[in-house]
């Protein structure tokens, strides 16, 4: 069955974050996204210039309205809109209809530009949906707002730190469980980019969507930063200011676990001549590497192929062509390859180029590469 999410935010009439953002990744994810809009927002990359909350009235019916024929897997919720809201929501989601959906809350209280979305009154409020909580998404500042980790962890959800807003080139996120600590981190290197609005939103909502699809927890957060990065990577850079992201071109990545068909490399005699081919066919040519003898071509759908000149062989003699094969799991499923008698040339290892990889031999001979790349499957750092 689709996994049915169900957001309880605000909107953006930019579609950078709120509800646009959220239904960008509940859908490029698999989902089907449902929605109950707590405040209407005029707002743009520069920022938000007028708010205008849904009466708390019109909020519950929509949740009614969707629970009572659709049913709900997993809610996000985002901007709340007013603290009557929060907590007759709170008291809404309590009830046994809903009672058994995993809750991801984001407690939204600053845009990206600065704009205040919450008062004092609607953070204090935010209390009784910590307690419904299954996992709290709070920036550093929001999470200063609510009181610090163990003022959250009181409330018996996870909690999951974001480190945007911190210091330095890495970004770190840190998973918190109550009684234990932290359980899980997640480091990355900062992307450097103005085009950021609406990461928060992405990130709770692609993490209700694992948790819809029946996924546990720590893998539905690594698969949700995933799905953010290479959204970041992709902004179609828009507006003047803090533009939105680009959930529409990850297409399939971070979206399986495997196997999936991604690329085959061929052999190659002559460099400049078999690029010139591909290049004459409509293949986008993205990594140009005449002295390595490689080079790779995108298609529109996002599948790679490649060519590859080793001359280690003599006299320009083409090596052997090479299937990979993609997995978002890479050594659970090797391990379980093997468990079944598949035999491997090279076990799971991480290779200098970013990629962790595996490699065997099919009956035939034909040589296969199994494969996890994470966000260098299409953005590799030597990417044209």
């Amino acid at each position: 069955m689709t996994a049915r999410v169900l957001i309880i935010a605000g909107s953006d009439s930019g579609g950078g974050a709120g509800i646009q953002a959220d239904i960008k990744a509940v859908t490029m994810l698999g989902g089907h996204a449902m929605t109950a809009i707590t405040a209407i927002t005029a707002q743009n990359t520069l920022g938000v210039q007028g708010v205008h909350p849904v009466p708390t009235d019109m909020v519950l019916a929509q949740i009614d309205s969707v629970a009572s024929d659709i049913g709900v897997d997993a809610i996000k919720i985002g901007m709340i809109g007013s603290a009557e809201t929060a907590a007759a929501v709170a008291d809404r989601l309590s009830r046994p209809d809903l009672a058994q959906a995993a809750l991801v809350f984001d407690p939204v209280m600053i845009a990206t530009s600065g704009s205040v979305l919450a008062d004092e009154a609607t953070i204090a409020a935010f209390k009784a949906l910590l307690d419904r909580a299954m996992v709290a998404t709070p920036n550093l500042p929001e999470l200063e707002a609510l009181g610090g980790e163990n003022a959250v962890l009181a409330h018996g959800c996870s909690l999951l730190v974001k480190g945007g807003h911190a210091e330095g080139d890495t970004v770190t996120d840190r998973l918190l469980e109550t009684g234990e600590g932290e359980v899980a981190r997640w480091e990355a290197p900062r992307i450097d980019t103005p085009h950021s609005h609406g990461t928060g939103c992405t990130l709770a909502s692609a993490i209700a969507t694992g948790l819809a699809q029946g996924m546990p927890l720590e893998p539905a957060i690594a698969r949700a930063r995933d799905f953010v990065r290479l959204s970041l990577m992709g902004a179609p850079g828009l507006g003047q200011g803090h533009g939105p992201m680009g959930q529409q071109y990850v297409r399939n990545d971070g979206l399986f676990t495997g196997p999936a068909l991604n690329q085959i490399t061929l052999p190659a005699r002559d460099y400049a001549v078999s690029v010139a081919f591909y290049k004459q066919l409509g293949l986008k040519q993205i990594v140009d590497s005449p002295g390595n003898g490689y080079a790779r071509f995108e298609a529109a759908n996002g599948v790679t192929l490649s060519i590859h000149v080793d001359e280690s062989v003599g006299d320009g003699a083409a090596v052997g062509a090479t299937t990979y094969l993609e997995s978002g799991a890479l050594d659970a499923w090797v391990a379980y390859l093997a468990r079944r008698g598949v035999r491997f040339d090279q076990m799971p290892r991480d290779e200098e180029w970013g990629w962790r990889e595996a490699r065997l031999t099919d009956p035939a001979g034909n040589r296969l590469c199994l494969y996890q790349a994470g966000e260098y499957r299409r953005y590799p750092p030597w990417r044209v």
